[in-house]
């Protein structure tokens, strides 16, 4: 098996939460002290907040308030603590979003994950994620960078030049979406050239077990990551081949969808990060993504915890009637009744119109005693139906859409 990037990779959980315990509140003080921060963190104590247990009850910063952030505080929402002019690189994300890229080494991370597949010294990777704007390819350059390999900024498109500079430059590993290698491979093919790749870091788009198979069949092992422009890596794959492994720089939880609230252990939710980042201290950060914790520690030795990877969309805001209704007034229907445990919102049609039924799980709980409640928060009338204990799925739905578009 691929060989540790470093020894915080093998640390014992002892070790790691008395990092924790010294980083943590080091980056709230940070936070606190930003512009941005002001309304979230004014009344937090840093040194209250240690471990997970305790980060879990600051508020969390969705990409909508960032937005909103940055209208304020121009460029980047008061979130930094360098001025613009400091930074390496200023990107324009879809929103837009605004984030900064740093000139400090592997300041994203992601080396950690190169390393892991196999990428470092003597390795030419065609880099095809984009350039314009976006951040993907400077991130995987900089990764890439730091685990020595030379890098061809290849970006997106004009298929048989990625092919001739592949072959010319002698190319042997590939950064860039699942599914654009096969592209390259294919048109490779049609050109009769033989490329060298052998290794494939990949991120951006659903890695599925059939195209992983079909790379392998062609002698090339293919492993992805999940990262972002805001947060840099949140997790990677190693040649193990089983969930993705934490990233050293970030803490990571799993809530349910539209709150705070962590999950049950193994439960599927919606992905918050916290990045340890000195530069852009994001501090429960939700990125919108489902996934669930994989008990127990990778068999090639890493020892953070892990996650299954990505499960789906936790924003599941839909139209009902005519009205949006959000994960978040979910979460606030049950937090008005102590006997409630969970709910999930269901809608379907009923003809040519919607029907809403608002799915309760609890001790005790009538259903008349809460429809007055529901038309409240939902702003919406519809039915309520009572279910036992443990009967609503854990798989990090709240607003179940059945309705077909077809």
């Amino acid at each position: 098996m691929q060989g540790h990037f470093d020894e915080l990779e093998t640390r014992s959980g002892d070790a790691r939460a008395a990092a924790m315990a010294r980083d943590l509140p080091a980056q709230i003080a940070r936070a606190a002290a930003l512009p941005g921060y002001a309304r979230h963190l004014a009344e937090v104590a840093p040194d209250s907040v240690s471990d997970v247990i305790s980060l879990a009850s600051l508020p969390v910063l969705r990409k909508s308030a960032l937005m909103e952030l940055q209208a304020d505080h121009p460029p980047f929402g008061g979130l930094t603590a360098l001025p613009a002019t400091a930074f390496g690189q200023l990107f324009q994300s879809p929103g837009p979003i605004y984030e900064p890229g740093g000139r400090g080494p592997d300041w994203w991370r992601l080396g950690r994950f190169l390393h892991a597949a196999g990428i470092g010294a003597g390795d030419v990777v065609q880099n095809c994620f984009g350039y314009h704007l976006t951040p993907a390819g400077h991130i995987f350059e900089n990764g890439a960078a730091a685990v020595g390999a030379a890098v061809i900024p290849a970006g997106t498109g004009q298929t048989e030049l990625q092919v001739e500079a592949a072959r010319a430059l002698g190319a042997t590993a590939y950064a860039g979406t699942p599914d654009y290698l096969k592209v390259i491979l294919e048109k490779a093919d049609e050109m009769g050239v033989s490329l060298g790749i052998t290794k494939a870091a990949v991120s951006g788009g659903a890695l599925f077990p059939s195209l992983r198979d079909w790379y392998r069949d062609r002698g090339i092992a293919c492993l992805q990551c999940y990262a972002t422009a805001d947060l840099g890596l949140i997790a990677y794959e190693s040649d193990a081949l089983e969930g993705m492994i934490v990233d050293e720089g970030v803490v990571v939880e799993i809530v349910t969808p539209g709150t705070g609230d962590p999950v049950a252990y193994g439960e599927v939710g919606e992905v918050v990060v916290t990045t340890l980042n000195a530069d852009y201290p994001l501090i429960r950060f939700a990125t919108g993504d489902l996934s669930a914790v994989l008990p127990g520690e990778s068999p090639c030795g890493r020892t953070h915890m892990r996650i299954k990877g990505w499960m789906g969309r936790a924003d599941q805001t839909t139209k009902i009637k005519g009205m949006f209704v959000r994960p978040e007034q979910v979460a606030a229907f049950v937090a008005r009744h102590e006997g409630v445990a969970r709910a999930r919102l269901v809608v379907s049609r009923d003809g040519e119109a919607d029907r809403m039924v608002v799915r309760v799980e609890g001790e005790g709980v009538e259903p008349g005693d809460l429809a007055a409640s529901a038309r409240e928060v939902f702003k919406l009338g519809g039915e309520i139906e009572a279910v036992a204990p443990g009967a609503l799925p854990r798989d990090g739905v709240v607003i179940e859409d059945q309705r077909s578009y077809d």
